[in-house]
């Protein structure tokens, strides 16, 4: 797990060329927390829940074809046998720690703006998933953070209307999203999306039982755990 220091940071499409919900810009404070190196792989999600849902097969590859609620359960198993709180991150921890968190800079993906540096998208993945690891991490050592498979996040989904709102308090501290919804937010895009889809603001989202092979999760743990 990298720590990842806790600061203020301005959240959303600051370029201004995604879609409505990725804006507008506003500010926000995250506390300290500690988010995964890497997405979680399928020798760890074999190893904890027993089972092998991928479609593309390889221990360390990023599982995929798991929704939001397997994993709550995988969650739940790990923390017993760990005695830890994992937990998936919030959409706002997940962005800022894409961003480089307190290194703060404006690039469009996780560690540069050439995607093909840092991430595998549709122009040079060959249609499937690879083993975490291979790209430039980010500013933390983050490694996959745009591209090869989106992630869940903690948060229900909310189109532009939330980020609105969290524009008009001025400043939103450890926000947690919208108190319902139909879907969960999946951020950071897959091995099957254009460069657009892997940007460090676009927003995608799920309902919480969906399942495709083109997300995955990254683990997260509270600075007290």
């Amino acid at each position: 797990m990298v720590p990842v220091e806790g600061s203020e940071f301005d959240m959303g499409d600051e370029h201004g060329d995604l879609w409505s919900d990725c804006g507008p810009v506003h500010r926000v404070k995250v506390d300290d927390f500690y988010l995964g190196e890497y997405p979680v792989t399928q020798e760890l999600w074999e190893t904890v829940m027993g089972n092998s849902p991928s479609f593309f097969k390889g221990g360390q590859r990023p599982v995929e074809q798991v929704s939001w609620e397997n994993v709550q359960i995988f969650i739940k198993k790990l923390n017993e046998i760990t005695g830890k709180h994992f937990r998936l991150p919030s959409e706002a921890e997940w962005e800022y720690a894409a961003r480089g968190g307190p290194h703060k800079n404006s690039y469009r993906y996780a560690g540069s703006d050439k995607l093909k540096e840092v991430g595998w998208f549709y122009n040079n993945s060959h249609g499937e998933t690879k083993p975490v690891g291979l790209k430039t991490p980010n500013e933390l050592g983050l490694y996959d953070m745009s591209g090869n498979v989106g992630e869940w996040c903690e948060d229900w989904y909310s189109g532009g209307d939330y980020y609105q709102e969290c524009q008009r308090t001025g400043l939103t501290e450890d926000p947690a999203g919208p108190k319902s919804g139909s879907n969960r937010v999946g951020r950071g895009g897959s091995y099957f999306n254009d460069a657009r889809g892997c940007r460090i603001a676009y927003r995608g989202n799920n309902t919480s039982s969906r399942r495709n092979r083109r997300i995955g999760f990254r683990l997260a743990l509270s600075l007290r755990s």
